[in-house]
């Protein structure tokens, strides 16, 4: 039977925190997810769009290292440095008065404030290059993006201030080949040589596009999305630790941007820039903190990240299992097997039965499983696992849940559990206990008495009938 589980989704509810092999098990698990996304991503393009304050922080040169290492490592990577600030500070310094559209995205650039729009931007520029170089990361700062002027916008004359017209994606892709990185400052130049302010935010949407990159980073200080800010989200909406809004999809951010629309809060460009990049292709959009320290490798290499990841690809998935997967599904299993919560299996036990198992896998890697075995027109849900660095996002109520939908599309009667741990668990998903003489005649015959597993069953009757 081939069905797919894509669409379950349920609320996420702690299942089981067991211990592995402790602190060096975990470490395992994360070297494990380090090795399959340097094998991902290794030689694809990223772009790195960093805002000017991050460079005024103390961590700024580690966080160039972290890059720096990404560079040296096969990743080709393409840094956009925000400059709005430091153009805010050297405009008043030299007694220009520099203003906005109505928008109050668009800074009006005159004849009087470019020359020292491009020195500003320029000089934000070399301080990538200058780090860059302090980890012994080549890197150059070209005129890589062809511009074209705003003209008159709203009976307002915008000078100076351009928007991309098209990223030189042939130079940057040779400059990449080399393994130097290309940094791209907010400053676009005419067909006639005519130099134009952009915001580096378009710059970083048109090089994504443009080169095709996997991953866009968005990096700011204190401008991540937290539901500990005065922002609303939808009441479904993944939150880990510390408040942090794990992942969404397109339509999950412009569900955030609706509800928070009229809001002045520093986050809302960042997720308008990643929907953007989102609706343009880029499979990945990261919101980073740039003032936490490995926050970009920690987003990279580990499912759970660091940031916002804003994805348009299929990132998580509830599947069959493959042979592939049983290596997977033995190292989560195995806690609870020496805890007497699961029955001991075999790899060849797992193989024996692997149609009725499913998965669920973050990026190829396996984070749970369950099993429905069927017993006439019954179901037993058994080998119901979660990783323990996922014990804590509803992983097993999501497979239980996929496992009964599975159930009901077969037509079962009924689908039940024996556990000797869980039970008060199985009934938040509104099994009850019965007598072990209502197991079905075949799998009665193996029910282990000395074990004294408590059977817990969900009539399926009523789920067809609420549906």
């Amino acid at each position: 039977m081939n069905i797919a589980y894509k669409g379950c989704s349920y609320t996420p509810v702690p299942l089981y925190n067991g211990s592995m092999s402790g602190a060096l098990g975990y470490q395992m698990d994360l070297i494990r997810e380090a090795f399959h996304y340097q094998s991902r991503f290794t030689g694809s393009t990223m772009v790195f769009k960093i805002d000017f304050p991050v460079t005024e922080d103390p961590i700024f040169p580690l966080l160039m290292k972290d890059i720096a290492l990404l560079a040296q490592t096969g990743f080709k990577v393409v840094i956009v440095p925000g400059a709005k600030e430091w153009i805010d500070s050297v405009l008043a310094k030299y007694g220009i008065v520099s203003s906005y559209a109505a928008s109050g995205r668009r800074r009006i650039t005159g004849e009087d404030a470019i020359p020292f729009v491009e020195m500003a931007a320029f000089h934000v520029a070399t301080r990538f290059m200058t780090a860059l170089s302090a980890s012994r990361t080549d890197s150059v700062i070209g005129n890589f993006v062809r511009a074209r002027g705003l003209g008159v916008v709203n009976g307002v004359d915008m000078e100076h201030t351009g928007r991309v017209d098209k990223i030189l994606a042939g130079p940057i892709g040779k400059t990449l080949d080399l393994r130097v990185v290309p940094i791209l400052p907010c400053i676009g130049w005419g067909p006639s040589g005519k130099p134009y302010n952009v915001p580096s935010d378009e710059i970083a949407l048109a090089a994504s596009t443009a080169l095709d990159a996997v991953k866009l980073f968005i990096v700011s200080v204190g401008k991540t999305l937290a539901a500990s800010t005065d922002l609303v989200f939808p009441a479904d909406t993944e939150i880990g630790e510390n408040g942090r809004i794990i992942r969404l999809t397109p339509r999950e951010a412009e569900s955030i941007l609706a509800l928070n629309g009229q809001k002045d809060d520093p986050a809302l460009p960042g997720l308008q820039l990643a929907l953007a990049a989102s609706r343009k292709g880029v499979e990945r959009v990261h919101i980073i903190d740039g003032r936490e320290e490995g926050a970009i490798l920690r987003e990279l290499f580990s499912n759970l990240g660091a940031g916002t990841m804003v994805y348009a690809d299929e990132y998580e998935v509830m599947r069959p299992l493959k042979t592939s997967d049983i290596p997977d599904v033995l190292r989560i299993m195995e806690p609870l097997m020496q805890q007497g919560i699961l029955l001991r299996r075999g790899p060849d036990d797992i193989q024996a039965r692997k149609d009725d198992y499913i998965i669920f896998g973050v990026d190829g890697n396996v984070h749970a499983c369950g099993a429905l075995i069927p017993w006439g027109d019954e179901g037993e849900i058994a080998a119901v696992a979660v990783d323990r660095a996922y014990a804590d996002r509803g992983l097993g109520r999501r497979i239980v849940g996929c496992l009964i939908d599975k159930a009901s599309k077969a037509g079962f009667r009924r689908v039940f559990a024996l556990t000797t741990k869980t039970q008060d668990w199985f009934e938040t998903l509104g099994f009850r206990e019965c007598p072990p003489e209502t197991l079905p005649p075949a799998r009665s015959g193996s029910y282990n008495y000395e074990r004294k597993s408590k059977v817990y069953a969900l009539e399926l009757d009523n789920i067809r009938k609420d549906r």
